[in-house]
């Protein structure tokens, strides 16, 4: 087998909403990382799937979208806000789009070292299945809250609702192969480095 032939590691990368995954993905772009993004893809298939337009119209009602065939986000988030079994429903219907996706995309991307999937939900949806290895991004609660409240300009109890959603930070932290503290005050480049994810 020559080195073009042979399928990369893939790396699951989550982290709490807020805790600064995009940023370390950011990190390793910069390196020339293929990065799958599972956020915009679900929104993409949510945008674009007949079937799944059809599915989430009679789930969640004919007004998540608009008369124009447009999704209708607050209703979708209001749904979603609703609880774990509701946010579970939306992804019994897009989850095997997106996990089809990336098999795609690893696919496309034989004879790179590494493939990453950025997925906040990793180990909520089971994605964490699909890959070789995880990275958590941690950040305490507290600076998440805040992060959070002042990126999406929303008050302290809709960003609890949200950050309720995911499974508890000391849990994913135990779950994650590796983990990468991103608490505004830790060398994050460092961290990165000593994965061996970056050069010097």
């Amino acid at each position: 087998m020559t080195h073009l032939d042979a399928a990369p590691q893939r790396w699951g990368i989550t982290g709490g909403i807020a805790s600064g995954k995009s940023y370390v993905c950011r990190q390793l772009e910069a390196q020339g990382a293929p990065i799958f993004y599972t956020d915009p893809e679900a929104k993409r298939i949510i945008r674009t799937d007949a079937e799944v337009q059809r599915r989430l119209r009679d789930l969640v009602g004919a007004e998540v979208y608009d008369a124009e065939g447009q999704l209708v986000k607050r209703v979708l988030a209001a749904y979603l806000c609703r609880g774990r079994d509701h946010s579970a429903r939306i992804d019994a219907i897009v989850h095997p789009r997106v996990a089809a996706a990336w098999q795609d995309f690893v696919a496309a991307h034989h004879g790179a070292p590494r493939v990453f999937m950025e997925c906040a939900l990793l180990f909520e949806s089971g994605f964490d299945r699909f890959v070789d290895c995880t990275l958590h991004v941690s950040c305490p609660d507290d600076e998440r809250l805040r992060r959070l409240m002042a990126r999406d300009g929303i008050d302290r109890e809709a960003a609890l609702r949200w950050m309720a959603l995911q499974l508890p930070e000391a849990e994913k932290c135990r779950r994650a192969h590796h983990v990468l503290l991103n608490d505004g005050r830790t060398d994050l480049a460092a961290q990165l480095v000593r994965l061996g994810l970056v050069g010097d």
